[in-house]
């Protein structure tokens, strides 16, 4: 978290604004050498869970063929 003063935060607020969307860092503003405000990312959440990590997972081969292999399960428990 970096710190500046106000009459630089004025100077060069656009900008400021682009790095910290940019890099997630937040920035303290002084006044005086005292903290007044903070400028910190915004951070959303989804508003649904489903669909969140499409595209993360690949399928390959067959999901719904059986396989053939015996399971312990399927087989004569005695």
């Amino acid at each position: 978290m970096s710190e500046m003063k106000a009459s630089e935060f004025k100077a060069r607020c656009l900008q400021i604004m682009d790095d910290v969307a940019a890099s997630g860092e937040s920035v303290i503003i002084t006044k005086n050498g005292v903290p007044v405000a903070q400028l910190c990312p915004i951070r959303t959440r989804p508003d649904s869970l489903f669909g969140l990590h499409s595209g993360a997972l690949q399928i390959s081969g067959d999901i719904v063929e059986p396989i053939d292999v015996d399971w312990e399960a399927a087989g004569d428990s005695g």
